[in-house]
């Protein structure tokens, strides 16, 4: 039996860190433009190969992520890791490219109200907005990768429909993104709701073109990365800490905390080439830092 399990799960596993983006825009304290390049460069000696660093968006906005420019120019960038930043229009992926970033992403959600309430625009119009950015990233060699929120259920539309996930999959994949990272936004994703959108996904893509991206509001985060390993994802996103949350989602309390996923695939024999303790001891620099609760079980568990 257990090599029947074994058998299921990926000798490797990417993670990609998304703390300093997706944590800390939803974070309340604020934080200077040195502590968010301080915490980029500590995530970037724990071995961690993708960190999406910033995000180009109107401060009016999202606050948190003013002077995305300049934490892009400061930051010690080391051979081998992807500093990548969210660019929502064509103006944020100018300021992305300017400031010397190498791989950009964008977004849409699965569910309609979800779209109005967070871009202010219906789902088809989202992908439009995409095209322009896209087309011009080929232009300059820029990988591209996709989010799509709300694939479980919708804070405003109720559950999502599988199919729905599916198909908005597929289109943002031939649009010329390299990857799609499905989003459980509001975290209330179970093991066998998220095989069932998976299974949906898989019809017309491939797994080396999706990853998992689970929030931990209920506590099912870890299970959903189980269930999506032995369907054969190894592409996860993840946040330090558990920094951040979804200000249009209610309740949603936070990410996968980064610590969690490595300790476990670890321990599962599953390799991620990340020291956990170099991350535990980041995860409680930045907790302490925002004044927060270390969202972190292992970063409690293992703190002195």
């Amino acid at each position: 039996m257990l090599n029947t399990i074994q058998n299921t799960l990926p000798k490797s596993v990417n993670i990609v860190e998304v703390g300093p983006r997706d944590g800390l825009q939803n974070e309340k304290s604020n934080i200077t433009v040195e502590q968010k390049v301080e915490l980029i460069n500590r995530l970037s000696k724990t071995g961690l190969a993708h960190i999406e660093s910033a995000s180009f968006v109107s401060p009016k906005w999202v606050p948190q992520m003013a002077s995305s420019d300049l934490v892009m120019k400061d930051i010690e960038k080391k051979e081998g890791i992807i500093y990548s930043a969210l660019t929502p229009n064509m103006r944020g992926f100018e300021n992305a490219i300017a400031s010397g970033c190498k791989q950009v992403a964008v977004f849409a959600a699965a569910s309609e109200g979800f779209s109005q309430k967070n871009i202010n625009c219906s789902i088809s119009e989202s992908l439009k907005r995409f095209e322009p950015i896209i087309e011009a990233a080929k232009s300059h060699n820029i990988p591209v990768r996709g989010y799509v929120s709300c694939v479980i259920a919708c804070p405003y539309d109720g559950e999502t429909e599988p199919s729905q996930v599916s198909t908005l999959t597929k289109e943002i994949l031939d649009m010329g993104c390299y990857e799609v990272s499905l989003g459980d936004t509001i975290g209330v994703g179970t093991p066998l709701k998220t095989a069932k959108m998976l299974e949906a996904c898989l019809h017309d893509s491939s797994t080396s073109q999706l990853a998992g991206h689970f929030h931990d509001t209920y506590g099912q985060a870890l299970a959903n990365v189980l269930i999506a390993m032995q369907m054969g994802i190894s592409t996860f996103d993840s946040s330090v800490a558990g920094l951040g949350g979804c200000p249009y989602a209610k309740g949603a309390s936070g990410n996968l905390a980064s610590e969690d996923l490595v300790y476990m695939l670890e321990n599962m024999g599953v390799s991620t080439g990340i020291d956990l303790a170099g991350l535990c001891e980041t995860g409680r620099w930045i907790s302490a830092m925002l004044n927060r609760t270390n969202a972190s079980k292992v970063g409690l568990a293992t703190a002195s």
